[in-house]
């Protein structure tokens, strides 16, 4: 039998949410931070309608869905790469600009996935303690090694909720050498335009890339499309290793129609943001500690992990799905995607009975 590399062969495979109801229980899923509602009925419209094409590749550049993106951020459009979510991206990136000789750097609560594409690229990767589980930009520099040369950093932070000012992550940059590449994960950026300055401008500095998606405000993760603002230089690599044909026909019609119906998502990410503040105040009311969000997910935090594991298979009896983060270093914790407010109800009504019952 043919052997994989050793690295892959060591690696564990990325873990998605495990998600079977019991018999006789309907499935509530909040545990993948999909939207509480679908996506906008002109993205849908848009994608039925170029379902003709379907027998044509479809446009290797993005051509339209760039220009629009561009004219929306006010960026330019050659700066812009898409790809099929910024999973996609995001392991590009590790396989050009880490391996065994550039490691991979990280706070201590990162999304996880950063993790696997830097084991993918056979890359070492460093983590960083975090502050109140938020960014800390002084422990970040202070864990760089003389081989680093990737820093992931996503803003807001996945599973935390946290984020952190753009002062700090033009702190970070100037502060890394001129030969690492600091990626700036916004999946969740659009929930917190209000409290970020836009850093797009940070690009310019020629090693620095902002990642965005299409998968979480815009509510449209099952159509995969992610994008990024890079320097030309790093552009130009990206495509070596990128699918020349990344996003499908009705993926790019979607996005298009979605991006110009930006009151839909900006509807989406305040109703997200009112039921989010009051699944915030009724679980500490119920006496769970909540950690404060500016996404569309709260992170719960238990006295332990054995008391986390408890409340989770409490949850899963009754088809109900968090998700546990020990991939991201908090074993003790569940993330909670806001959801329709029926399925949030039902969680914390679970959540409040299991905390009465509890020993």
């Amino acid at each position: 039998m043919t052997k994989p590399s050793p690295h892959i062969l060591n690696m564990s495979a990325y873990a998605l949410a495990e998600m079977s109801a019991p018999p006789g229980k309907s499935l509530i899923s909040l545990a993948q931070n999909e939207s509480l509602r679908g996506p906008s009925p002109k993205a849908i419209k848009a994608a039925t309608q170029c379902l003709i094409s379907g027998g044509n590749y479809p446009d290797p550049d993005w051509t339209a869905l760039r220009g629009a993106l561009a004219t929306h951020h006010g960026i330019s459009a050659d700066m812009i790469l898409c790809g099929n979510g910024s999973l996609d991206l995001i392991g590009c990136l590790a396989r050009v600009y880490a391996g065994p000789d550039r490691s991979v750097l990280i706070p201590e609560h990162a999304y996880p996935f950063f993790r696997t594409a830097a084991q993918m690229a056979n890359a070492r990767v460093d983590t960083a303690p975090e502050v109140n589980e938020t960014v800390s930009v002084d422990a970040l520099l202070s864990a760089v090694q003389p081989d680093t040369g990737l820093v992931f950093v996503a803003n807001p932070g996945n599973p935390t909720g946290t984020h952190i000012p753009k002062s700090d992550l033009v702190r970070l940059r100037a502060g890394l050498r001129d030969d690492i590449l600091l990626i700036i994960d916004e999946a969740y950026g659009e929930f917190s335009d209000a409290l970020n300055e836009p850093c797009w401008d940070m690009v310019d500095g020629g090693n620095c890339a902002v990642l965005r998606t299409f998968s979480k405000a815009y509510a449209m993760a099952g159509f995969r499309v992610g994008w990024g603002v890079f320097p030309d230089q790093i552009s130009q690599e990206l495509r070596k290793v990128m699918n020349p044909n990344s996003l499908t026909f009705p993926s790019q019609a979607a996005a298009l129609a979605a991006l110009k119906d930006d009151q839909y998502m900006r509807d989406t990410c305040r109703i997200t943001a009112e039921l989010r503040e009051q699944v915030t105040h009724q679980l500490r009311h119920a006496g769970f500690d909540v950690a404060s969000s500016v996404t569309n997910f709260v992170l719960i935090r238990f006295e332990a992990e054995a008391a986390a594991l408890l409340a989770d298979a409490a949850l899963r009896a009754k088809g109900i799905f968090l998700r546990r983060q020990q991939g991201a270093a908090l074993s003790h914790a569940l993330r909670m995607t806001i959801g329709p407010a029926d399925a949030t109800a039902a969680a914390i009504k679970q959540l409040a009975l299991w905390k009465e019952t509890c020993p």
